[in-house]
Order: C-alpha cells, then structure tokens, then sequence
C-alpha cells in the first residue's frame, strides 16, 4: 500500500486555501447551548467556546459526498487513497472571542502532508492552518491535524488502551457525560457533518471496524475547551489537544483536570480507563 502513495503529488496540496464565509446566528448559539448545556462556559461577552466548529462549514452538494459521507477528496484536501479520516488534534490560539449575531468569516490552507508507517499500515497527515474573523477582526488561529488510514481488518476495531497504571497523578474528576444517539445526531447537525460513523451503526461497525457509533472528535474538544475556561475563568489562550482512543456509544465520558506549571491538562476518559482526548491549555 505504501507505494500506492504518491506523495510528491499529495504535497501539490500545500498551500491550497479556501474562503468560507458565514453568519453567526443567535439561533446557532441557542442550538449550540441546548445541545451541550451544562458543559459550557457562558460567561462574558461573546460566543461560547467551540462553536467555531459548527460555523463556515462547507456546503458540500450531496452528490460530491464520499462512501463515508465526508466531501471527496481532491479539491482542498488532497486525494489520499487512503480512505478512513480522523481528526487527530491540533491548536487553538484564542485572539478575542466570536460576537454572535455577526458576520464570521474561516481562510483555511493545507500548510503540510506527510507520510508515516503506523501499526495499522500506512498513515496520510494532513496539516490545515485556519484563521477565524469576526467583523474583520481576528479572533481564533487553529491548526488542525488530519489523519487518513486504511479500514482496520475486519474483527481489529482501532486500538483502545487504557490509561498507564503507573500515571500517579489520576487528577480531579470535574463532570461527566454520557453520550447517547440524539446527542450525536443534534452535534452532526450543528457541524454539518455527514461521516457515517456518527449515525449508521451498521457502516460505524462493518465497514470502519468500531464497536458502536463514534462520539465526535470536535465534541470532546469543546467540553475539554469549556472545562479549562471554567477552572481558569477565562479562555485560554492557548489550547493544544489531540485524540488518543475512539469512544463510542455505550461507554460514559469522564472529565479530568491536573494543574501544570504554566496551565493546566484536562481530557475525557472512557469507563474502561481509556483516555479518548486530552488537552493542555495556558495563557502563554
């Protein structure tokens, strides 16, 4: 499979970009709160944190939609023929928050593409830098880490391990959550997002190798991005965080927080004791 990948031609990709402008409703935020209330941070003037996902989404015709419900690849992202996605972490550098009820606008550009060999085969990651503008204003600088792979081999769903037993420092439980089919039907509606993972149990365990529908990447994100804003008072000003473990239906999500020197990490574990998506967060 290696040398199916033409990389030279992926790194073609590097420097693509993509303008995607949109509006912020107050019907949005009202969504957004009612999908994820209590785990949101509401204080001060501003958007609630994380909603920039569920913004400047492209509307990709249904027609141009892959087996796997994500847009086809070869027009801003490049065409791995690799064919599972998954986000894999990334950056949030917080400027200023986004204003509701206001113009919103996303440049995004393919910054890297890079190969890597993994226990599963072959690994495609795809770096994508993204600035987010409210009313001409900067206020979020992201990086995002893309990761493409081949489908596990039937029976071998993605590798789960649980936290080290020699981690001494297990941190302070902060909340829990405990996903069900209508949270993430109403998060794949607020993102836009149409990866079959997150809806059609029989594709989720037959065709990607999962045990159950998959809890969204982003969604574990936003709780962990709210988490550090209530303990610090305030967004961070940076927020760096990637996925470790899938999670999946019929497992509760568990948030933790462990101050560091600068900061603080959170992350949401599993009931197994798998850490699914952890974060580090500062002002620095």
């Amino acid at each position: 499979m290696t040398k199916e990948i033409d990389l030279p031609s992926l790194k073609d990709w590097v420097g693509r970009s993509e303008k995607v402008g949109d509006y912020l409703t107050n019907s949005l935020v009202d969504r957004f709160c009612a999908t994820l209330d209590p785990f949101l941070w509401l204080e001060g003037r501003g958007a609630p944190l994380g909603i920039h996902w569920c913004t400047t989404v492209s509307a990709t015709h249904k027609s141009k939609l892959s087996e796997d419900g994500h847009a086809e690849k070869g027009d801003f992202l490049p065409p791995v023929r690799l064919p599972a996605r998954m986000w894999a972490g990334g950056e949030i550098i917080h400027h200023q928050r986004l204003s509701s009820d206001s113009p919103v606008t996303r440049i995004s550009r393919v910054s890297d593409v890079v190969a890597k060999n993994g226990k599963s085969g072959p690994l495609i990651f795809v770096t994508v830098e993204q600035e987010f503008f409210s009313q001409d204003r900067l206020c979020i600088s992201e990086r995002q880490d893309l990761v493409f792979r081949d489908f596990p081999k039937t029976g071998n769903p993605p590798s789960s391990k649980p936290a080290s037993q020699s981690d001494t420092n297990r941190g302070t439980q902060l909340g829990k959550l405990t996903p069900d089919p209508l949270l993430l039907f109403r998060y794949s509606a607020l993102t836009f997002n149409s990866h079959r993972i997150h809806y059609d149990q029989d594709y989720a365990r037959n065709t990607e190798g999962y045990v159950d529908l998959v809890v969204h990447g982003p969604l574990q994100a936003t709780l962990l991005l709210n988490l550090a804003a209530k303990i610090a008072g305030k967004p961070p000003r940076r927020f760096s965080f990637r996925g470790l473990a899938p999670v999946t239906l019929g497992s509760s999500i568990s948030l933790f927080h462990t101050e560091e020197n600068s900061g603080g990490k959170v992350w949401c574990e599993a009931d197994n004791g798998v850490r699914s998506f952890v974060a580090q967060y500062s002002d620095n």
